[in-house]
């Protein structure tokens, strides 16, 4: 429950990256040796990959706050069901670590976010190209290497950070030398090779568009700190931006924040950075419109174009939000516009009329990005908004009723 209208103020601390945290938890199964991971953020994906990862046979120790302990040595399960993989579409990322380590996995076909058809085949195809035999049977992705994987050389016909992600873990194990290109060079990619080299694997090339690992007979365990969540400061800085307000986020390096911040300075906000933080001051100016393209990073991030939706729906001007990366991402809309929000969205495109400020309404969130949306879209209406459905904003945002409370917003969980 929002009531809107309070300018936000004050500072935060960033949580771990989501995007980052559940590739990495899937890393463990590489090695037989513990590993401690700090800055986990504490979600609802992170503990349905922590079950999963408790169902193959790992032990998992919350060892303090936002601290964990995997131990995946006695790993005897390499079925991951149903049950769990349909909540979360990460889960297909331990097909990669246990075909490499196991020569065998079965894993169901993923669920998450009703965003659109976000196939696997290319994390088939590559697994494929080092050797595996993959087959489709009652509904789980049945993946074998008898002989163990070896290294190849494939290219990823779009790019995929997911299908990256599993080919650059199971290449880690393979006999030889493995070449990926047109791989995706977001910043939790990075983040993830680092872990793996942590690990002792061999890999160059990140943050480009090709990958080159040189597979090692076994990995072995470590001590890792996951980067922050981009995505989360992100919406933190545009609610801040769409309410006229102002926030500091520390624990954060704003480089990886990319052409957001490029976004919001065009939005009118003064933008100010130091090695490890960034702060943002509307001086109590409405924002301006801004035109959004989403791509694959180094491109304007997907996961943050429901945001500047919502942004819009208040700057002034017209702006023109394109999708380009996930069909049915533009759903957020049809609730704004329960809002008063002024939203044309022709196929993959939004046009947005900026309006001076929205009535608050009973709302429903579709997905993770969209309920953040909805979240923003409260703060800055008129009397009460009420979002229904969740628990989709706690698969990716740590707390965010309280972080929102101590920027001075008016909002309460009521329920879920």
């Amino acid at each position: 429950m929002i009531r809107g209208g309070v300018r936000l103020d004050g500072t935060l601390n960033a949580s771990g990256a989501k995007n980052a945290a559940l590739p990495i938890l899937a890393a463990t199964l590489l090695c037989e040796d513990p590993c401690d991971l700090q800055r986990m953020p504490e979600l609802r994906d992170i503990t349905t990959m922590l079950t999963l990862l408790s169902s193959l046979g790992a032990e998992v120790k919350r060892t303090s706050a936002g601290a964990l302990r995997v131990n995946a040595g006695l790993v005897d399960q390499l079925k991951a069901p149903y049950e769990l993989v349909k909540t979360m579409r990460a889960s297909i990322l331990v097909l990669g670590p246990l075909l490499a380590r196991f020569r065998k996995a079965e894993v169901s076909f993923p669920g998450g976010c009703a965003i659109g058809s976000r196939p696997v085949d290319l994390h088939v195809l590559a697994l494929e190209a080092m050797g595996a035999d993959i087959s489709v049977r009652d509904g789980y992705l049945v993946a074998e290497a008898k002989s163990g994987l070896r290294g190849a050389e494939f290219r990823f016909d779009t790019v995929t950070v997911g299908g990256t992600e599993n080919a650059v873990m199971a290449a880690t194990l393979a006999r030889g030398q493995t070449i990926l290109h047109n791989v995706a060079r977001e910043p939790e990619i990075v983040d993830l090779v680092r872990f793996l080299r942590a690990m002792g694997a061999e890999i160059e090339g990140e943050g480009t568009d090709t990958l080159i690992i040189n597979g090692m007979a076994k990995l072995k365990g470590c001590a890792y700190t996951v980067m922050p969540d981009r995505i989360e400061a992100g919406t933190y800085l545009v609610a801040a931006a769409a309410t006229r307000g102002r926030v500091r986020i520390e624990g954060i390096q704003p480089d990886i924040l990319g052409v957001i911040i490029d976004k919001l300075r065009e939005a009118g906000a003064q933008i100010q950075q130091g090695q490890d933080w960034i702060a943002l001051d509307m001086k109590g100016q409405r924002p301006q419109s801004v035109d959004v393209v989403t791509a694959p990073y180094p491109g304007f991030p997907t996961d943050m174009q429901a945001q500047f939706t919502a942004l819009n729906s208040v700057a002034e001007g017209q702006a023109r939000v394109t999708e380009t990366v996930f069909e049915n991402r533009l759903m957020q809309a049809h609730e704004m516009k329960r809002m008063g929000a002024d939203i044309t969205v022709t196929g993959d495109e939004a046009v947005i009329r900026g309006r001076e400020a929205l009535q608050g309404a009973p709302v429903m969130a579709s997905d993770l990005r969209a309920s953040a949306s909805l979240v923003i879209a409260g703060l800055v209406a008129s009397g009460e908004t009420r979002i229904d459905r969740i628990y989709h904003i706690d698969r990716g945002y740590e707390n965010i009723e309280g972080k929102l409370q101590s920027l001075g917003a008016n909002i309460q969980r009521v329920s879920g």
